[in-house]
């Protein structure tokens, strides 16, 4: 040991393992692709496909494609963020565990019931989302028996093993991205006359006569809660490097493939959206994808691109699940969940979290006894308001850890992967994310969320203060 400023420094270098040691029992089967395309199936789902067609008709083309750009942003630092942490220590619990360590047990405690009710509730609108393109194609059925239909479907898929589950969502996922790409030559001869055999649109629907923002530049700031929505899924990264074959190889790449795939996915989708489709036409109820791919006079074009979105949402709603059993499988292992949560099935998957998960999640069948698109909208903002939380606690947990790491001798040159100017990365990203909290409060339809969502938090944290602080600093048995 060496004194530093009064400090006992260690000579040694840091042993990162032992600062936020990895909890066995996961199997580590998933490849590099797996993990690629699960981040990108997770996040480019309902927000983007049924989403922007609400941030359109808010902000207005220009404005849509601006809030999108900026999220893309938001979304690129916090990864940056994550990068540093999940290469330094790969576990599956990871930014709870990581806010666990960094911060404290209660905050790691309040941030893995946050995300898994955050992931819960998105699931609940990605069922949603589907079950309102069921409802289209079927409109005997109600929504509801759709939801029903679904989580069935994706409790059966998400009980296999990982490996399993990382190849299902591979296939899913590059449906996906297929499907963007081809919306976005398909959409680009609309534009410029060649995919119709019509004149070309130009650019025509950007002329609003009201200039760039026809509502006003508050209206961007208003939307910014949908678009974060829209991005939220790529740091399922970090969860599921828990469960990689060599992470600290791996989890860099990905992620700079995710942050470039990600938005020139949606800023280039954006830019199509808005030049077919007038921003007084957009609609929550009708995907605008299928929408434009419906004018391209392909047969059947309309139905392929709803059964691609279709595709998509279940996608989310797979990954989603995926999180959140292994978020309560991590929690359990630091007794911050109940132990039956930590049980895994042969096959390597913490069952009881994945049923438990789908439990909260019918909530989607609240579309049986209120309009499908109000309750669409508020899950979007529940969840884009929860997921703003959870990307500053990154921010919050890098900060943290590079400190302790340099107070403990270690060396940055050292590090597999080092978070470009910091501190500069994790206070902007920190910043920027509770400007978009902030914006909730501006939007009279969208206050409530505010006004439910904070006080759930604080309950969280105050539970954990009341009745597992003291229980934890005893070393009492696990929870039952």
């Amino acid at each position: 040991m060496i004194a530093i400023g009064g400090t006992l420094i260690s000579s040694h270098p840091v042993n990162l393992a032992q600062l936020c040691p990895e909890k066995q029992g996961l199997k580590r089967d998933m490849k590099s692709r797996h993990l690629l395309m699960i981040s990108i199936g997770g996040t480019i789902g309902t927000g983007l496909f049924m989403g922007s067609g609400q941030t359109i008709n808010q902000a207005g083309p220009f404005g849509a494609i601006l809030a999108y750009m900026v999220g893309g942003l938001i979304m690129y630092l916090v990864l940056l963020c994550l990068a540093e942490l999940t290469v330094a220590m790969p576990v599956s619990g990871s930014f709870q565990s990581y806010a666990t360590r960094f911060i404290s047990p209660g905050t790691g405690f309040t941030t893995g019931w946050l995300y898994w009710l955050n992931w819960a509730i998105c699931i609940a609108a990605d069922f949603t989302a589907a079950g309102i393109i069921m409802h289209n194609w079927f409109p005997d059925v109600a929504v509801w028996i759709w939801c029903t239909v679904f989580a069935i479907a994706l409790a059966g898929l998400n009980l296999l093993s990982v490996k399993a589950y990382g190849e299902t969502e591979f296939w899913f996922a590059s449906i996906k991205v297929a499907a963007i790409v081809s919306f976005i030559i398909a959409g680009s001869g609309l534009i410029f006359g060649f995919s119709s055999g019509q004149a070309g649109l130009g650019f025509s629907n950007f002329n609003t006569g009201s200039g760039l923002f026809p509502h006003g530049f508050g209206a961007v700031f208003l939307t910014m809660i949908a678009v974060i929505y829209s991005f939220q899924g790529a740091e399922l990264v970090g969860i599921a490097a828990g469960e990689c074959k060599e992470p600290g190889k791996n989890v860099p790449r990905v992620i700079k493939g995710i942050s470039i795939r990600i938005i020139m996915f949606y800023v280039l989708a954006m830019i199509v959206l808005a030049g077919n489709i007038p921003a007084a036409e957009a609609s929550v109820l009708e995907s605008p994808f299928a929408h434009v791919f419906g004018k391209t006079g392909i047969p059947f074009a309309k139905d392929i691109m709803s059964f691609v979105v279709l595709t998509s949402a279940l996608s989310a709603g797979n990954s989603a699940l995926y999180a959140c059993s292994r978020l309560l499988w991590s929690m359990a292992q630091d007794r911050q969940a109940p132990s039956w949560l930590g049980r895994l099935n042969a096959g390597g998957v913490p069952y009881n979290g994945v049923l438990i998960t789908l439990l909260l999640a019918c909530m989607s069948l609240l579309t049986e006894s209120f309009a499908a698109d109000t309750v669409y909208l508020w899950l979007m903002s529940s969840t884009g308001l929860t997921g703003c939380l959870i990307w500053m606690i990154i921010a919050w947990c890098q900060i943290n850890f590079r400190r302790e790491y340099i107070k403990l001798g270690g060396k940055i040159e050292a590090l597999g992967f080092k978070t470009p100017f910091y501190p500069l990365v994790p206070i902007v990203a920190f910043a920027l994310n509770l400007i978009v909290i902030v914006s909730l409060y501006f939007d009279e339809s969208q206050r409530i969320v505010i006004y439910t969502g904070f006080p759930i938090l604080f309950g969280i944290y105050a539970y954990y203060r009341l009745f597992l602080d003291k229980r934890q600093h005893n070393n009492a048995l696990p929870l039952r």
